[in-house]
């Protein structure tokens, strides 16, 4: 039994058939501020590095940190 946590940088931007695309990169740095996430955003949209099946991304929608605590409670016996 063990307690892990895990952190995520998620990226939302929305495309140009009006859906929105997620990206998700593990373990960002702590100290992580608006601005740099803004200006990667800002890169990854301006030089078209994705093309979705909705269109190319058109802009910012959302970006969350998310930290996940998971507690195993049950270790099967092998």
């Amino acid at each position: 039994m063990a307690v892990t946590t895990s952190r995520v940088l998620r990226l939302t931007f929305t495309t140009a058939g009006g859906k929105t695309f997620v990206v998700s990169i593990p373990n960002p740095k702590v100290d992580l501020q608006q601005a740099e996430a803004v200006a990667a955003m800002d890169s990854i949209i301006t030089s078209d590095l994705f093309l979705t099946s909705s269109g190319a991304l058109t802009g910012i929608r959302d970006i969350r940190v998310v930290d996940t605590t998971t507690n195993d409670l049950f270790d099967p016996q092998t």
